[in-house]
C-alpha cells in the first residue's frame, strides 16, 4: 500500500497537492472583510478602553479624577484611530492570505478552509493587531502598563471574535470566482 505525501505546512511543495482549479478570490471581498471586521473590533477596542482605562488607570498613575467623558475621549481616540490603521493592515494580511494556498480546498465546486488555516490566520492576524492597539493606547494614554493591558486583553476576545468572523466567510460566496464562472 503506498502512503500519501503528508501536505506541507505552508502550501505544496508538489503542484500535484495543489487543489484543482483553486477559486480567485477578489480584492472586494478582502475589503468588505476588512470593513466588517472592522466595525466588531472597534466596538471591542472601545469597550475594552474605557473600562481599562477607568478601573486600571487610576492604579498606574493615570489621573484617579478623570470624569467617565474624559476616559470615553481617550478610548474613542485609541477606536477611531485603530479603524485607519487596522483596515489597512486588515486588507494587507487578507490579501497575503488570499494567495497563500495552505488550507484551501475545493469540494462540490465551493472552495473551503480547514480550521487549522482559520486558527493560524487568527494567530497571525492577532499579534498584528495588538501591536497596533498597544501603540495607539500608549500614544493616547501615554502610560505604558495600560497600553499593554489594553492589548492584553484584547487579545483574548479578539481572538475569539475573530476566528467566528474567518468562519463566518468561509461560508460567504461573495467575492469568490471559480474558474466556471471566470470564462463567462
Amino acid at each position: 500500500m503506498r502512503e500519501r505525501p503528508e501536505k506541507p505546512f505552508f502550501g505544496p511543495e508538489d503542484a500535484r497537492l495543489d487543489p484543482k482549479n483553486p477559486p480567485e478570490i477578489r480584492p472586494w471581498r478582502s475589503l468588505a472583510k476588512a470593513v466588517s471586521w472592522r466595525a466588531v473590533g472597534t466596538i471591542d477596542t472601545l469597550i475594552l478602553s474605557f473600562v481599562l482605562i477607568t478601573y486600571l488607570g487610576p492604579l498606574v498613575g493615570m489621573d484617579p479624577n478623570a470624569s467617565n467623558a474624559d476616559v470615553l475621549e481617550t478610548a474613542s481616540y485609541i477606536a477611531i484611530t485603530e479603524v485607519a490603521t487596522k483596515l489597512v493592515l486588515f486588507y494587507l494580511h487578507e490579501r497575503f492570505w488570499a494567495r497563500l494556498g495552505w488550507g484551501v480546498s475545493v469540494e462540490d465546486g465551493k472552495r473551503r478552509e480547514t480550521h487549522a488555516r482559520t486558527a493560524t490566520k487568527t494567530t497571525t492576524w492577532r499579534v498584528l493587531a495588538s501591536a497596533d492597539t498597544m501603540v495607539l493606547a500608549f500614544i493616547f494614554t501615554g502610560n505604558i502598563t495600560t497600553a499593554i493591558s489594553i492589548g492584553g486583553f484584547e487579545v483574548i476576545t479578539k481572538l475569539i471574535l475573530y476566528y467566528f468572523h474567518e468562519r463566518i466567510w468561509s461560508k460567504l460566496p461573495y467575492g469568490i470566482v471559480h474558474e466556471d464562472q471566470q470564462a463567462g
